[in-house]
């Protein structure tokens, strides 16, 4: 069982839905209430009930997924943390030291999310920009000061990630990363949150950057410097975390993308999530 945001037939708003193997299904239909987005679900429901509501609905509640429309699970995220340089060989990548005592994080405005299918327009302030795969993790219980051992119990679920840089305004100075990661179009995110439960070990998840179909890098999360669980404790000791808020993991190795090019995130047993890129303005 996944959960998503979709289009309504209308085009002109949204609702939560289910992917199960047996097809699509609003939540709505699976209890009483008003679901607009995946946020509206993770405030009422944790992932094991949703998963029991779904597997009590009779057969006439599903419909084939077919050509339906994903938007970012929650188009407007109350807080989005990023990780940099999480993965050791990353920073061998930009020839800089990854963080070995505290993870580099910085916040993400809601202006840059994007669905799957939505054009990342680079921005004409830039001359190099990247496009990164990660593993987000969707927070789905309010989280404070949460230890090592009970963070990931405050996770809802994982989903794939596309996060932008406008690199060349990074290596200009290290305290330009707010303006340089918080273009529009700079957060992809999406199709759909696959519950904790389901992912098996998350040490063993692989995320793979691509581009136009070309794997460019991929690793696993066996290998961050800071894996998830350190994440979520360590921000929740910065702020408290609430439902729907995420954490997007770092990067296995970002690509330089470029007008045409479509750029990709796979994690095998989480999904795919492709964007094409579009020209300066």
């Amino acid at each position: 069982m996944q959960l998503g945001t979709a289009r309504t037939d209308d085009t002109r708003g949204t609702r939560a839905v289910v992917v199960s193997p047996r097809g699509l299904t609003a939540v709505a239909d699976l209890a009483p209430g008003t679901f607009a987005d995946a946020r509206d679900v993770i405030e009422r429901f944790g992932a094991a009930e949703l998963a029991e509501l779904t597997a009590a609905a009779p057969e006439s509640a599903f419909t084939e997924v077919g050509a339906t429309v994903f938007t970012a699970p929650i188009p407007r995220p109350r807080m989005i943390w990023g990780i940099g340089l999480n993965y050791r060989e990353h920073a061998t990548d930009l020839s800089e030291v990854a963080p070995s005592e505290e993870p580099a994080s910085f916040i993400k405005g809601d202006h840059t999310v994007i669905g799957p299918g939505d054009p990342i327009p680079l921005p004409w302030q830039s001359e190099r920009v990247t496009a990164e795969a990660e593993l987000g993790l969707v927070i789905g219980s309010l989280c404070r000061d949460a230890s090592v051992e009970d963070a990931l119990d405050h996770v809802w679920g994982v989903t794939t990630v596309l996060d932008q840089t406008a690199e060349d305004i990074l290596a200009r100075n290290p305290r330009y990363l707010t303006r340089s990661k918080n273009f529009p179009g700079f957060f992809s995110f999406g199709p759909l949150i696959t519950p904790t439960a389901d992912v098996g070990d998350i040490l063993e998840v692989e995320v793979r950057t691509l581009v136009n179909g070309n794997l460019h890098r991929a690793n696993t999360t066996a290998n961050m410097m800071f894996p998830p669980a350190e994440l979520v404790s360590f921000h929740s000791q910065v702020m408290p975390l609430f439902p729907g808020d995420i954490l997007s993991t770092g990067t296995p190795g970002a690509v330089r993308i470029e007008p045409g090019d479509v750029a990709g995130c796979v994690i095998p047993g989480v999904g795919e999530l492709y964007n094409p890129v579009v020209g300066r303005r």
